[in-house]
């Protein structure tokens, strides 16, 4: 119900009805600043405001003849205002209310995107601090390093989604501009204090120095910040994926009743959601690079990145919206498996400990390469031929007189690897 209500809500944002509302609020507020100054009548602009609509179906019609959007946007309004409709539109040009509207539309967005991540952030936070204890394998090269948590794990992706949340406010930041400077940006026909009444009306900053159009660096940022965050939701989803792989089954994502896993196999209960959640972060990515195609435009405008935009911002904040949302939704209901997680040490909790073994050879006064030589012997050989790695290094005399059986003892305390694991936890603020 909130993955459907959440997308809906984000889709409304990029609807033809929202966007020419939202034009047509440019539109109102560059005459209202006009009539501030005089330059239009205030019984004109009551009319205006009082009488102005949107009707969608009536500007694609007379877009079919003109061949332009404004235009048929500005003359359907025109017909639902009378003669006043001449104060419409007085000293803009297209891109003015295009550019404007279209920088509450992504601010809007970014905003819902924001919303998205507190119960996530919420929901990492409470599967952190539960699995605070949970011991399981570090992996490197996805092979057996030293002992972790998983609280550990999940902290790592807690910090994450923070510094997403960061990304977010930096992208919601940099589009959040609007330009009411005329045709080449030069306010030929529209004073700048109309610019500074309507941004600051609609929560925008004005574009420094805009040309035609307000650069499109911003909206590339903007899109390549999104790219970003999903990146990391796609981190969190291959570590998910690869923890339910059959040979490890550590942790498994909900498999809700009447599930099926497979037309042909019954027993199949695959991670659909988090390779769902891996396949959507390319294609987010691949909207960045087309916005960054778009940023070189000729001279003072052109409209090639148009038509890009049109599809790239409403599908990429859609589809981050979808994302964040099945992310929570997957880790709320996430089964973990600490048996099975102690079952996986077990294969390598004695050759985890050469790390430590080799540090205190070093500091009985061996050279580290000749302490790292004679530990990964036996590491190498308990590795190949299933030997205890421990009474090999407990058999060997180069390492007996050096360290003595309390020493070595220390050495195979798992629980030594994660004592640091509460400074950790207040370093990411949980």
């Amino acid at each position: 119900m909130i993955d459907r209500y959440s997308r809906q809500e984000m889709a409304h944002l990029w609807t033809d009805e929202y966007r020419f509302e939202k034009m047509l609020e440019v539109e109102l507020l560059s005459t209202e600043a006009l009539v501030k100054k005089g330059q239009v009548p205030a019984a004109a602009y009551r009319k205006i405001r009082q009488k102005a609509r949107i009707h969608v179906p009536r500007i694609r019609e007379i877009e079919q003849e003109v061949k332009h959007d404004v235009i048929a946007f500005v003359t359907q309004v025109g017909e639902t205002v009378g003669p006043e409709s001449r104060f419409i539109h007085m000293g803009l040009t297209s891109s003015d209310v295009l550019d404007t509207a279209l920088g509450v539309q992504m601010k809007e967005a970014a905003e819902l995107l924001l919303k998205d991540m507190i119960p996530l952030r919420q929901t990492l936070a409470r599967l952190a601090r539960r699995h605070a204890d949970t011991m399981m394998m570090g992996r490197s090269h996805g092979i057996h390093g030293e002992p972790i948590t998983f609280g550990l794990k999940v902290a790592g992706w807690y910090t994450e989604m923070t510094r997403a949340m960061d990304r977010l406010k930096r992208a919601r930041d940099v589009a959040a501009v609007g330009k009411l400077s005329g045709a080449m940006g030069t306010f030929a026909h529209l004073d700048p204090s109309v610019e500074a009444y309507v941004c600051r009306k609609l929560g925008l900053t004005a574009e420094p120095v805009a040309t035609q159009v307000v650069p499109r660096d911003r909206h590339a940022e903007y899109l390549c910040q999104l790219a970003v965050v999903a990146a990391g939701i796609e981190r969190i989803a291959t570590e998910i994926r690869h923890l339910q792989r059959t040979e490890v089954l550590e942790v498994e994502e909900p498999f809700t009743k009447g599930q099926k896993g497979s037309s042909a196999m019954p027993h199949k209960r695959n991670p659909i959601a988090c390779e769902n959640l891996c396949g959507l972060a390319r294609l987010i990515r691949g909207y960045a690079q087309a916005s960054l195609e778009s940023v070189a435009l000729w001279h003072e405008r052109d409209i090639s990145h148009s038509s890009v935009e049109r599809v790239v911002l409403p599908d990429a904040t859609i589809l981050l919206d979808f994302m964040l949302v099945r992310l929570n939704g997957v880790l709320a209901g996430l089964q973990v498996y600490p048996a099975h997680m102690k079952r996986n040490m077990s294969k390598t909790v004695e050759i985890i400990a050469s790390q430590r073994i080799l540090l205190a050879l070093v500091q009985k006064g061996l050279r580290r390469e000749e302490a790292y030589k004679l530990v990964q012997t036996h590491a190498m050989q308990a590795w190949q031929n299933g030997a205890s790695f421990r009474r090999l290094v407990e058999s060997d005399q180069a390492i007996t007189r050096r360290l003595d059986r309390a020493e070595l003892e220390r050495c195979f305390d798992a629980g030594y690897f994660v004592r640091h694991r509460r400074d950790i936890f207040q370093r990411a603020g949980l």
